[in-house]
């Protein structure tokens, strides 16, 4: 049931704009007890799930960007690649000081919101195509690495570079993180560190998070979340840091 709910709230968030996984991951890891690579990679069964159903709930509103997103998802499939052969033996300390490390630094970023005002017209020209698909390489080695606060590079990618609505920001985001994902958690279950357990309640709470914000968009709730992540993952970042 807490899988559920957290997978629910995360899946929202993720779809929303992004941040689920610095819930997912400590739970997994501090209330749940799981080592660090499997919480990090039982998390991914999670986040496809979760963009399979956000794809599908885009598509059916008619929101697309094709072919832009497979140029990207191309291009952060191969950065995962790298990220997620980093992320099966790294130790144990250095993974948490990093997630602490990623937490504070992304409710920063929630705190301050420095995209809020910004407004540039929509820019898909070759330059700005090239670009993107340089940085969506370095994005899916991260996000093939430890997946949390993924969503928060790409809109600020997708919003500085090319000028994209929030809307189709996400959009674009749900399929490259659908994309890249999938290959690592291909590699996680390759090395045998899944918990399915644990990844599958969290994965359909996710599934149902990602459809729900997909087809709705929930200014109120998407704030409130946003509120609920900060507080609560400044919390496991001392926990992870300190302890």
């Amino acid at each position: 049931m807490v899988l559920l709910a957290v997978g629910l709230i995360a899946g929202c968030l993720n779809t929303l704009a992004g941040g689920g996984s610095l819930l997912a991951l400590p739970v997994l890891m501090i209330f749940l007890g799981l080592p660090h690579n499997v919480a990090n990679a039982t998390n991914r069964v999670a986040i496809v799930l979760q963009n399979i159903f956000a794809v599908l709930g885009f598509k059916s509103k008619g929101v697309s960007a094709y072919p832009f997103n497979v140029w990207l998802g191309i291009s952060a499939f191969f950065g995962a690649i790298v990220g997620a052969f980093l992320a099966v033996d790294i130790d144990r300390e250095v993974f948490n000081k990093i997630l602490a490390f990623v937490i504070v630094g992304v409710v920063i970023y929630m705190a301050i919101n420095p995209l809020k005002y910004f407004k540039k017209e929509e820019n898909t020209s070759k330059k700005a195509t090239l670009t993107s698909i340089i940085i969506f390489f370095f994005i899916g080695i991260y996000g093939g690495f430890i997946q949390a606060g993924v969503g928060y590079l790409m809109i600020m990618a997708l919003t500085l570079v090319n000028g994209f609505s929030l809307v189709k920001t996400n959009s674009i985001k749900v399929f490259v993180a659908l994309t890249y994902t999938s290959v690592a958690l291909a590699i996680f279950i390759y090395y045998d560190i899944i918990n399915w357990e644990f990844g599958i309640p969290l994965a359909l709470g996710q599934a149902v998070g990602g459809w729900l914000s997909s087809r709705w968009s929930v200014k109120l709730g998407d704030k409130w979340i946003r509120y609920f992540v900060m507080v609560t993952a400044s919390a496991f970042a001392i926990k992870l840091f300190f302890f």
